[in-house]
């Protein structure tokens, strides 16, 4: 065991944060491998399984591991998403830093039975897409945190097998269960914002699809109201 602390950057921290402790962990796109071994370092964890496509992260996650004295209890698998990984390996699936598009095709072509499994998931891009293709394929989103880091504000979901309740257009844009967080305002108007940039884009467009500018206008209609309603409720 290394001396050395292993300390997180504020993302990979409130998805630490979230991993329930004595889980069997597999962290997906592990890049450097710090959350795994950070967990490891913590005793938050016994074993974790660091998985990546390419080589190099791959190989910076071993010596990452090696580093801070945890590598006899880490495996990693060179593989394609969950490819590599046997469902009774891991009882907890960390997917961070993709895109939401990517994040949902790894969770397809994986052919697990997820009923008690914990998914933390932290799309970089297009969590609306990621939040309205889980509850649309058999899961249902438990509960979410927003974190910022390096001036960015990020959705961390927490999702598990199960019927959810249909996502509000506001809920898909700005998260489920989020109005208490305190960078909730902040994020729900640059969400709002966002979608309006893109219906003025697509209008702005040589070639309009006016039922796409219609639906994005929509949702930013009532994300506006919604956030008008939390900011009448917290006098803002």
């Amino acid at each position: 065991m290394s001396d050395r602390e292993l300390r997180l950057q504020p993302r990979l921290q409130c998805i630490a944060d979230c991993v329930p402790r004595g889980a069997r962990l597999a962290d997906v796109g592990t890049d450097h491998g710090y959350l795994p071994a950070a967990l490891l370092q913590q005793g938050r964890i016994a074993r974790a399984i660091a998985s990546d496509v390419n080589i190099a992260p791959l190989a910076r996650a071993k010596s990452t591991a090696a580093e801070y004295g945890v590598a006899e209890r880490m495996d990693f698998r060179l593989c394609v998403g969950l490819d590599g990984v046997a469902q009774n390996e891991a009882d907890t699936v960390v997917i961070a830093g993709m895109g939401g598009e990517t994040i949902a095709a790894i969770l397809r072509a994986a052919a697990w039975d997820w009923r008690g499994k914990t998914l933390l998931l932290q799309p970089m891009t297009k969590a609306e897409l990621l939040r309205r293709w889980l509850t649309a394929h058999g899961f249902r989103i438990a509960s979410e945190r927003l974190v910022r880091d390096k001036g960015t504000i990020y959705a961390v979901i927490e999702a598990a097998a199960g019927e959810g309740a249909p996502l509000s257009s506001a809920e898909a844009w700005c998260g489920v269960g989020l109005q208490r967080d305190p960078l909730y305002g902040e994020y729900a108007r640059d969400r709002a914002k966002k979608l309006e940039r893109a219906s003025l884009g697509l209008r702005q467009a040589k070639e309009l699809n006016s039922e796409q500018i219609k639906a994005l206008e929509a949702d930013a209609a009532e994300l506006r109201q919604k956030i008008k309603e939390w900011e009448d409720a917290n006098g803002t």
